[in-house]
């Protein structure tokens, strides 16, 4: 089958290959490579390649019966450059971590190869995953593939470029303030943010933070539930880590259980402003739920008091990992790290206990918003892709930000609330931009979030449109 046909399939389709014969872990490994010569120089997305890592395992793969090749079944993956890849070169985005070469893998790497998936390559991100737009000292700019001087968002850029320029099938992400929901919205692609503990991480200093989670990235809803059937489990390393469901999300995506009804807001209920472009383009993505028999009703939970609980609990985790760095490698930190780091260092105990509180009042409203209604629909981003230049958004809609992170609060106000959330192609802007719609559903319900999600996308007919070549507008 020729490189160009393989690269154009979902994963699901790759899959049924793998499992039928017709192609093998190498001739996919083949077209990734042939795929990131032709195409990577244009928005450097893949920085680092390990194809002879991948093959050797790929042979050891092979080696064993097919019913014992796992889920992905020798499907190729690429890794975020957050997380560890054993004997390959692992610098978390930071001059700090250039030249790691780390001996174990992160446990979700770890799982993702214990299900036959292929580590062939690590994803742009920006330092230690900190900003929504993928820049970083060590390799630079991953730029948008659908307009080349523009943003693909953060920090798992490098991740979404990949899917939707066909140099990868399946691509993990992490997600803390949208880092798996902004660059899937900017760039045309899908990422899922799972509840916590639903995949497993570490080894880690701070096993307990739930505001951070790994989760996958790929083209299509069912490829995404293809990918977190690899990554979910026990492991003994993450203290919250769930067990495996006893039906797999891809038979849950099958069975394509419609919701009854849903929730809508453009803003949370005002806690962000939105572009009128961005909002009118996820409304009508909204509205599709009517047309597939579903209530489709204006309401939102109470996120008041968001910024107090995001902000501070954000800066605590970055104080409590990174303090270290700030004392030995200041020099070599970005500036909104060293912001951070210094905020987490400055709070007050009344002001953590306080942040602590106000989630877990938070919390509760959400849980019984849940019981009215099956989803939250809201916008994954309230702005088309912005210029590459430009370090984050600086305001909306006449609203100046805070700092460089509150642009995202539509995206964090689901973290905050320990919900699943998923971000989809709602459509494209009149220059030709990608805008996501994000779908939230009540915590643990993944299942039931990617068996809508995979309802929507079949009715907004989107998933076609990757992998595209990079586009450069004329000068």
């Amino acid at each position: 089958m020729p490189a160009s046909e393989l690269i154009a399939k979902t994963a699901t389709e790759i899959v049924g290959l793998l499992r039928q014969g017709e192609v093998t872990p190498h001739d996919l490994l083949d077209a990734l490579a042939a795929r990131v010569a032709e195409v990577d120089g244009a928005v450097n997305a893949l920085p680092t390649l390990c194809f002879e890592r991948a093959h050797d395992r790929a042979k050891a793969l092979t080696d064993k019966p097919p019913t014992e090749r796992g889920v992905l079944a020798g499907m190729p993956v690429a890794i975020k450059d957050l997380l560890d890849v054993a004997g390959v070169r692992s610098t978390q985005g930071s001059p700090i971590f250039a030249d790691h070469v780390p001996e174990r893998s992160d446990v979700t790497v770890e799982m993702l190869e214990q299900a036959g998936g292929l580590i062939y390559a690590k994803s742009n991100t920006p330092e230690f995953g900190a900003g929504a737009n993928t820049f970083n000292e060590v390799f630079g700019r991953t730029l948008n593939p659908w307009d080349t001087t523009k943003s693909c968002a953060g920090s798992s850029g490098g991740s979404a470029v990949a899917l939707a320029t066909g140099m990868a099938w399946l691509a993990s992400g992490s997600d803390l303030g949208g880092s798996l929901r902004n660059p899937a919205s900017f760039c045309g692609v899908v990422g899922f943010r799972p509840s916590p503990g639903r995949v497993a991480h570490g080894p880690s200093a701070t096993p307990f933070m739930t505001m951070s989670v790994e989760g996958p990235m790929a083209r299509t809803v069912p490829d995404v539930a293809l990918m977190l059937d690899a990554m979910s489990g026990r492991h003994p390393v993450d203290p919250i880590s769930l067990e495996k469901p006893a039906t797999s999300f891809v038979d849950a995506v099958a069975q394509r259980r419609r919701p009854a009804k849903v929730a809508f807001s453009i803003d949370l209920g005002g806690i962000t402003p939105v572009d009128p472009e961005v909002a009118r383009i996820v409304e009508a993505a909204a509205r599709r739920f009517e047309d597939m028999g579903v209530a489709v009703v204006e309401a939102t939970p109470d996120f008041s008091d968001v910024q107090e609980i995001f902000q501070t609990l954000r800066a605590m985790q970055f104080a409590t990992a990174k303090r270290a760095l700030l004392t030995t490698h200041r020099d070599q930190l970005k500036p909104e790290v060293i912001w951070n780091i210094e905020k987490g260092l400055a709070l007050t105990m009344e002001e953590i206990a306080s942040a602590e509180l106000a989630r877990g009042r938070l919390y509760q409203r959400v849980e019984t918003f849940f019981r009215d209604y099956d989803l939250l629909l809201s916008p994954a981003t309230i702005v088309p892709p912005y210029p590459v230049e430009q370090r984050y958004v600086e305001s909306c809609g006449g609203h100046s930000f805070s700092n460089y992170i509150e642009w995202c609060t539509v995206a964090y106000a689901i973290t905050c609330a320990s919900c699943p959330a998923v971000s989809v192609p709602a459509g494209f802007t009149a220059s030709g931009l990608p805008v996501g719609l994000q779908i939230a559903g009540r915590p643990r319900g993944e299942a039931d979030l990617l068996s809508a999600a995979a309802l929507y996308e079949e009715a907004a007919g989107l998933a076609n449109k990757i992998p595209i070549d990079p586009i450069t507008p004329a000068a």
